[in-house]
């Protein structure tokens, strides 16, 4: 059977003046895209930009809702209370869907930026928040997780969910991420990465960094769009998965398939 697999990355991750990644160059070769919705990044001006970007294009768009830390870029860990988190997603949310309602498109799918994100996947009560944020705007929503709480979270709230393949990050043995602060957490070299992925996708597994061979199931391939070389790694992601055969297509569509499977 022919592998699908969708391409999302990191979007409208700048604020005011300042610009993040070379977004119109990433989305030639992405289906979906995480949009910044103001808390780490992403002003309004920003965000209507991707927005319209993006429903010109065909790309689905999704919220990448954060913990309020524009400082951090959304990368260090907050005691937040579980309805902070609750509410602070339901704001950012509906931000995003303002602007799509605006270019005639919709969010499609969620997708916890950050620390937020890390921590959801091993937080019961961050999950249970941010599942049921997303149950409350629209059940219809697609929740983009790793393997752990929040998908769990998700399904039991009969919402779809997306497990996500992150390539350019390093695996711990558990089958979370090596936190940015330790040395190889980040990786840089589009060739490695894009092999990883095709594995990845193709296999199901993943070698992390004590040599065990993970298994990752893979609906969406995380390419951070902030990264040194951004494009380039993403280009060579998409071609090197098209050479293994691998179909690329929208978020949806890869889901309709599994479910169908």
């Amino acid at each position: 059977m022919t592998h699908l697999v969708d391409l999302v990355a990191d979007l409208g991750e700048g604020f005011g003046a300042y610009t993040a990644g070379d977004d119109e160059a990433l989305l030639d070769v992405l289906t979906s895209a995480n949009i910044a919705c103001g808390f780490h990044a992403g002003d309004p001006r920003t965000m209507d930009a991707t927005v319209r970007s993006c429903a010109r294009r065909g790309i689905s768009p999704g919220a990448h809702p954060s913990f309020p830390d524009l400082v951090g870029f959304g990368r260090r860990a907050m005691e937040l209370t579980a309805d902070e988190v609750r509410t602070d997603v339901l704001y950012q949310i509906g931000a995003l869907q303002a602007f799509a309602a605006a270019h005639g498109t919709r969010v499609n799918h969620v997708a916890p930026h950050g620390r937020l994100g890390n921590l959801v996947a091993t937080r019961a009560d961050y999950a249970a928040a941010v599942a049921d944020a997303v149950a409350a705007v629209d059940p219809g929503l697609i929740v983009l997780a790793q393997d752990g709480e929040l998908a769990e979270a998700a399904r039991a709230r009969g919402l779809p969910v997306g497990i996500v393949g992150i390539a350019d990050r390093a695996y711990a043995d558990d089958g979370t991420l090596v936190p940015r602060a330790q040395p190889g957490a980040v990786l840089h070299d589009a060739a490695e990465i894009a092999e990883r992925t095709v594995r990845m996708v193709t296999e199901g597994v993943i070698d992390s960094v004590g040599g065990e061979a993970i298994p990752v199931e893979c609906d969406t391939v995380l390419l951070h769009g902030d990264s040194p070389g951004a494009v380039a790694v993403a280009r060579t992601v998409r071609e090197q998965l098209l050479a293994a055969g691998v179909t690329i297509a929208p978020l949806p569509e890869v889901l309709d398939r599994k479910r169908g499977s």
